[in-house]
C-alpha cells in the first residue's frame, strides 16, 4: 500500500455501509482521504477479490501495547502502538493515561498532544483520555492508591491547557468533592467525562451525569456494583439514558451474562466496546509495568501482585467476535459497538461508517474475519502478505 494519499477506487465482495452491506461495492476514496461515493458497479483502481470492506475499529480507551504504553511519553511508545493497532484493524485510538506522579501525568499529555499533530504511522490518535487520578481507593484496580489525588480544578485547567485541545476524555470519581464542577467546567470546553474507579452511590452517580458527565468506565469493573437496593454506578450507567456504558468484552473482566445484561439494559446506540489493553498486549507472559505499578501476566491474563485484574491484551476485533457470540449479534450490529458507537462518544462522527463524507478509515477483512488491509485517511498503513 503506498504511504501517501491518493484518489483511489476500491473494490469489495461485500461492503459495510452506513446503510448496510453492499454487494459488489467500490469505494471511491478522494485525495483527500474522505469517501467521495459508495456505488455498485462501475470502474475501480484496485479489486480486493472476496475480501470485505468495513469501517476501522475505533479503540476508545487503551493504554498500551507491544511493550509501550502511553506512560512511556515518547513518540515511538505511541507510534508502535498505532502500527499494532492498525494491523488488527484498528484506525483510531484514545491514548489512555493511569494514575501517576503529576510530572509523568504531564509528559504523556504534552507526548500525545505532539504525536497526534506530528502523525503516526498507523491508526489515528484522536486524544489523551485520562484515566486518573482523581479516583477512590476502595475501586482502586490497578491504579496506585498513593498516588490518588483530590479533585483540583486548577489542576486540571492546566492539564487542559498543555493539551491545547486534545485532551478527550477524563475519568474520575463522582463522590469525589469537587467533581460535579470539574464536570461542569469540563464539559464547558467539549471534554467528555465518565465516571469509573468509583464508590458513587446511584444518587451520587445520577448527579454527576445531570452535571454533564456522559458514561462509565469499563462497566463493572473497578465501581460500586449492582445491589437491588443499592444500585450503585452500574445501576446509574445501565439505566441514565445519556450515558455511554464502556465493556472489556475479553471473557476475564465481566461474565459473558452480565455483558448480556449491559447490552440489553443499554442497548446496541450507548454500549461501547474497548480493549483497556496495556503494554503486555501482543506480547509473551511475564512481568511487566503499567504505570507505578509492577504486574505479571500468565497465559494473557495481567494482574497485581494483589491479584486484580490490570488492563488487559485484548484485541478490539476479538472484543467483536465474542460479542457476536455472547449475544448473538451478526457481524454488522456487533461492528458497530467498536467503531460507530466509539467514533460518536469521541465526537468524530467522521469515522465509524462508510458513507459519502466519511474519513475512509477502513478495514478490508476475509470472510473469516482476518484483516487483510488497513487504511487511515485513505492511506494505506496496513497490508498482509499476499493480497
Amino acid at each position: 500500500m503506498t504511504a501517501d494519499t491518493k484518489a483511489q477506487r476500491l473494490k469489495a465482495a461485500r461492503v459495510l455501509t452506513t446503510q448496510g452491506w453492499l454487494e459488489h461495492g467500490i469505494v471511491h476514496v478522494d485525495d483527500a482521504g474522505r469517501i467521495a461515493t459508495v456505488t455498485q458497479g462501475g470502474g475501480f483502481d484496485r479489486d480486493l477479490g472476496e475480501h470485505w470492506l468495513l469501517p476501522a475499529l475505533v479503540d476508545s480507551h487503551v493504554h498500551g501495547a507491544v511493550g509501550c504504553d502511553v506512560m512511556d511519553a515518547t513518540h515511538d511508545a505511541l507510534d508502535r502502538m498505532s502500527v499494532h493497532f492498525a494491523q488488527h484493524g484498528v484506525g483510531a485510538f484514545a491514548a489512555t493515561t493511569v494514575t501517576a506522579p503529576v510530572p509523568a501525568i504531564e509528559a504523556a499529555i504534552v507526548q500525545v498532544r505532539d504525536s497526534l499533530r506530528h502523525g503516526v504511522s498507523g491508526a489515528e490518535i484522536v486524544g489523551t483520555y485520562l484515566e486518573g487520578p482523581y479516583f477512590t481507593a476502595k475501586c482502586c484496580g490497578a491504579h496506585p492508591v498513593p498516588l490518588m489525588r483530590l479533585i483540583d480544578l486548577a489542576e486540571i485547567a492546566r492539564w487542559h491547557t498543555l493539551a491545547e485541545g486534545t485532551l478527550n476524555t477524563v475519568a474520575l470519581a463522582a463522590e469525589k468533592p469537587g467533581a460535579a464542577a470539574a464536570i461542569a467546567w469540563l464539559r464547558a470546553r467539549g471534554v467528555r467525562v465518565l465516571i469509573g474507579h468509583s464508590d458513587a452511590s446511584y444518587d451520587e452517580t445520577v448527579a454527576a451525569m445531570l452535571a454533564g458527565a456522559r458514561g462509565v468506565v469499563h462497566c463493572y469493573n473497578g465501581m460500586r456494583g449492582l445491589h437491588h437496593r443499592d444500585p450503585g454506578v452500574v445501576g446509574a450507567g445501565l439505566t441514565r439514558p445519556e450515558a455511554d456504558v464502556e465493556l472489556i468484552a475479553d471473557g476475564h473482566h465481566v461474565h459473558h451474562a452480565a455483558a448480556q445484561i449491559a447490552l440489553r439494559c443499554a442497548g446496541e446506540e450507548r454500549l461501547i466496546l474497548i480493549t483497556d489493553a496495556m503494554r503486555a498486549t501482543g506480547m509473551p507472559d511475564g512481568p511487566y509495568r503499567l504505570g507505578e505499578l509492577t504486574v505479571q501476566m500468565h497465559g494473557g491474563v495481567v494482574r497485581t501482585e494483589a491479584g486484580g485484574l490490570a488492563g488487559s491484551t485484548l484485541h478490539l476485533l476479538d472484543a467483536v467476535q465474542h460479542a457476536m457470540r455472547w449475544f448473538g449479534l451478526p457481524l454488522e450490529r456487533a461492528w458497530a459497538l467498536a467503531s460507530r458507537n466509539p467514533a460518536r462518544a469521541l465526537r468524530r462522527p467522521d469515522l465509524g461508517g462508510i458513507a459519502p463524507g466519511q474519513t475512509a478509515s477502513l478495514v478490508a477483512l476475509t470472510p473469516e474475519l482476518a484483516v487483510r488491509g488497513t487504511w487511515v485517511k485513505g492511506r494505506g498503513v496496513f497490508e498482509a502478505d499476499g493480497v
